[in-house]
């Protein structure tokens, strides 16, 4: 019944899983396709935003670097042609920059509810279109030395260069800024009627075409990059929200754990009285302590009863510690323990039993293990519930050995081990649980509620030591409690008199 409890669980917690991962993957699609199709390029309007946004820091952290450019080229251009047609022509390209950086400038320092995309785009495009065709005046002005072509050509392509690198975030301010110049460029190379003018002007062309491509990828990549940024941003809130509603789950299950032991420890003392008097009642008639009873079905019946009784009483004791345990109100009333003896006593409580199916008990104690500060009760009670499980379990003729001694790291250890039919592996964590049993508990009809193994681990842990369950089947299962070296107590030299201190 628990392992198909605990199947049928995991079971719907998988299928929850799978609905919500479900849930959310329609729920990005629709938000998805809402927002493109609210988008007039096809990506999402805070996507357009950002790329725009992109696209102005890009002018503003290159403004001083193409006014230098523009500098540089108007009085290199004074070397080919008139000195009043390259000043007008530097004044004019220079004022359109200017008065493009402010409006990049201006968009930047908006916030985001307060930008509104189509305007600023269009502006920033009319910008583009007006510096390109600016530019390429350049091409245009007149010239009698041949040299001039080579110059601009290299101004041509530097220029194209910088504008598809600073406007890859716009792909369209990238084809109204580098295409007037383009045309205007490859048109007046043509015109010179050279075979060096053809070859410039399909350079330029060819140039224009791989920049082009250049500056798509550079916005693909730009756009990919904003993808991962949201993803990044929504499993993020996804994991914190996740995480609340585990702690806020967490604490409800610590909480309903708390009063479920609460629960079972008041109700434990409250079935705790009537059925001492159930017990005491039936041992009296069971003794027949004030008479005899005619019938023996009587006697029979008042022997199921009593040991009905007992076993009752031991099942309300175990869950009573297991529920003072979880609910921290155990208290370990520790004193020095010779582990020896307390196993010595349990090996004697169960010597009967065994004896009863044939089964033989070995013992294999180091010598001179000094004593444990530890409370008794509690290591008695774990070394008593081993060996009762041995016993249980083990078959008729079947061997135990009990082991103790010291650890490699200075501690003490129990070991209790049988050779009985053993625990399957993937029934161990059943077993370990509280109320759990396996298939072969189940199938021997032993008596048992599964806490006994439950409250050994807890138990040791509250003594800081350490519990290990190792078992095969049809070979045997082995069970080692160990107690750390903080928890042995040394021993001390005895102290010598004054006056025998004196002598020696």
């Amino acid at each position: 019944m628990t392992e198909a409890t605990v199947g049928q669980t995991t079971e719907r917690t998988e299928r929850n899983r799978q609905k919500a991962i479900k849930r959310r993957e329609v729920a990005q699609a629709v938000r998805d396709v809402r927002e493109r199709l609210s988008s007039s390029t096809g990506t999402r309007p805070a996507f357009d935003y950002e790329l725009a946004l992109g696209y102005a820091r890009n002018r503003l952290s290159g403004w001083l670097a193409i006014t230098l450019l523009i500098a540089t080229l108007t009085a290199v251009a004074s070397n080919w042609f008139a000195i009043e047609h390259v000043v007008g022509w530097g004044a004019v390209v220079f004022a359109i920059h200017i008065v493009h950086g402010i409006s990049c400038r201006r968009f930047a320092a908006l916030q985001s509810a307060e930008a509104i995309h189509k305007p600023w785009t269009r502006q920033f495009h009319l910008g583009e279109a007006m510096f390109g065709l600016a530019f390429a005046a350049l091409f245009v002005l007149p010239s009698a030395d041949p040299t001039a072509t080579v110059f601009k050509f290299g101004a041509l392509l530097v220029m194209v260069a910088i504008q598809a690198m600073v406007t890859s975030n716009l792909p369209r301010a990238v084809i109204v800024g580098t295409l007037p110049m383009t045309v205007i460029g490859a048109v007046m190379f043509a015109m010179e009627g050279s075979l060096l003018g053809g070859v410039l002007a399909g350079f330029v062309v060819v140039a224009e075409a791989f920049f082009i491509t250049l500056a798509q990828r550079l916005h693909s990549a730009a756009l990919a990059m904003l993808e991962y940024r949201v993803e990044k941003d929504a499993l993020i809130a996804e994991l914190e929200q996740a995480k609340a509603v585990s702690d806020e789950s967490r604490r409800r299950a610590e909480e309903a754990n708390l009063a479920k032991s609460r629960f079972l420890a008041t109700m434990s003392h409250e079935l705790r009285t009537p059925l001492n008097a159930i017990l005491g009642f039936s041992e009296i008639i069971k003794g027949e302590v004030f008479g005899p009873i005619g019938n023996a079905n009587y006697k029979e019946y008042i022997a199921d009863i009593h040991g009905s009784g007992e076993h009752l009483l031991n099942l309300i004791n175990e869950i009573l510690d297991l529920s003072r345990i979880e609910a921290g109100r155990y208290k370990l009333n520790e004193e020095a323990v010779t582990l020896g003896h307390v196993v010595e006593e349990c090996h004697h409580l169960v010597k009967l039993k065994a004896r009863n199916k044939g089964i033989k008990i070995h013992e294999q104690f180091e010598a001179d293990l000094p004593k444990l500060w530890a409370d008794e009760r509690a290591v008695r009670q774990v070394v008593l519930n081993l060996l009762s499980n041995a016993v249980k379990f083990t078959p008729t003729g079947g061997e135990i050995w009990i082991k103790m001694g010291w650890t490699a790291g200075g501690g003490q250890y129990v070991s209790v081990r049988d050779n009985g039919p053993g625990i399957p592996e993937e029934e161990i964590p059943i077993v370990l649980s509280a109320f759990g049993q396996g298939s072969i508990a189940i199938k021997s009809a032993e008596q048992g509620t599964g806490l006994g193994l439950p409250i050994v681990q807890a138990l040791v842990q509250m003594h800081d030591g350490q519990f290990a369950l190792k078992s095969r089947l049809r070979e045997g299962t082995t069970v080692t409690v160990t107690f750390p070296s903080a928890r042995v107590m040394e021993v001390m030299p005895p102290i010598e008199d004054e006056r025998q201190r004196r002598r020696a």
